[in-house]
């Protein structure tokens, strides 16, 4: 049974081949800021993406044909429970149309897995899509009346990194607290409590700590001065695209800010500092979540690799915890290993519904 794993993330694709539990091949092909932002939506990638995954093929003596399964990452359709989830007309629909509110590149999984699929008549699924809501209602709330904080997360690596360090500990993810931080083109920090992700930052929809490709979270009042300069859809692709490093520096590629730090570049020294200063802000946050009662932090995602970011953090963060390092991500594994267990009949895929895990609450219905 060969899988095809397909990981578009804000800087990249990343593509695997797994023949059962046995990975054949991956590759991980990095797109620099200014490469899509010549495509004017997310949606506008999905050709661009999808030669990108073919090619990978190709170099390993592969056809798209000789796929078995396919398997996606996803987001942007209506907020879903976690588990696998099959793929189907509905969910690429809903996925395509953005909706559950936010535009980011993991939904282009969800739609390369489909069209492959469909051409193909094999097997499509998804598993932890970045809209995985489990949120306690008090994360919901803000100070506008029916205006709600979304889910929006690195749910597929975060979720498997914890399990991981709790499994280390001897222990189960669901009986743990963690403070779990992906870090790389995106950012989310987020509190998981008995196995769910109760709290955190909501990773495209301007919240939380800066990035290479997003501008985080900004004051209200300076964000409207900027929306009467620029449009919305300028504001919509600063949170997802064009915001953070790109801002800064016009490029998305960490190696090359990380060299001006290193050759003492004021400007660019300060935004990296800065960047670091905002992750421990929010891990400061998710530690008051849960109470103080914190097993561990986690630290995940491409940027872990570098070192003045891990020391930065274990300076202001670890009196709260201790402080673990997990380079890189386990995504590719995770959606293999999963869609594995429901296709040995180990558990049950999801149907997408095409409703909102939370659509409000009682007082708006009123």
């Amino acid at each position: 049974m060969k899988l095809l794993i397909i990981n578009p993330g804000s800087t990249s694709t990343k593509m695997s081949v797994f023949e059962d539990y046995d990975e054949l091949f991956t590759e991980n092909a990095f797109h620099d800021a200014p490469e899509l932002l010549r495509f004017r939506t997310t949606n506008d990638q999905i050709g661009m993406r999808k030669k990108v995954v073919l090619d990978f093929l190709a170099g390993h003596g592969m056809e798209i044909g000789d796929i078995d399964v396919f398997v996606g990452r996803g987001g942007c359709a209506y907020s879903q429970p976690s588990g696998v989830m099959i793929i189907d007309e509905r969910l690429f629909e809903d996925t395509k149309d953005d909706k559950g509110g936010s535009d980011h590149p993991a939904k282009l999984g969800v739609m390369m897995a489909y069209e492959f699929g469909c051409e193909h008549h094999k097997p499509m699924y998804t598993v932890n899509p970045t809209n995985v809501d489990e949120l306690c209602d008090e994360a919901r709330i803000t100070g506008l009346k029916g205006v709600y904080r979304r889910a929006q997360s690195h749910v597929l690596n975060q979720k498997a990194v914890a399990a991981f360090h709790a499994g280390r500990m001897n222990r189960r993810y669901e009986d743990c607290s963690f403070i779990v931080c992906h870090i790389d083109g995106g950012i989310t920090i987020a509190a998981h409590r008995n196995g769910r992700m109760i709290d955190g930052t909501e990773g495209a929809g301007g919240d939380g700590p800066f990035t290479p490709t997003r501008l985080g979270s900004i004051p209200i009042m300076e964000t409207a001065k900027f929306v009467e300069k620029h449009s919305a859809k300028e504001l919509e692709a600063m949170c997802s695209r064009s915001g953070g490093f790109v801002s800064h520096f016009g490029t998305s590629d960490s190696n090359r800010i990380h060299k001006m730090v290193e050759a003492k570049d004021e400007h660019a020294t300060l935004v990296w500092k800065a960047m670091t200063y905002q992750i421990c802000k929010e891990i400061g946050a998710m530690a008051a979540v849960l109470g103080g009662k914190v097993d561990a932090i986690l630290l995940t995602g491409g940027l872990v690799r570098f070192d003045d970011i891990v020391s930065g953090i274990k300076e202001r963060c670890s009196w709260i915890a201790p402080v673990h390092i997990y380079p890189g991500e386990m995504e590719q594994q995770e959606m293999c290993h999963e869609v594995l267990k429901v296709l040995r009949g180990e558990r049950k895929a999801r149907i997408y519904t095409g409703r909102p895990v939370f659509s409000g609450f009682g007082w708006d219905r009123e």
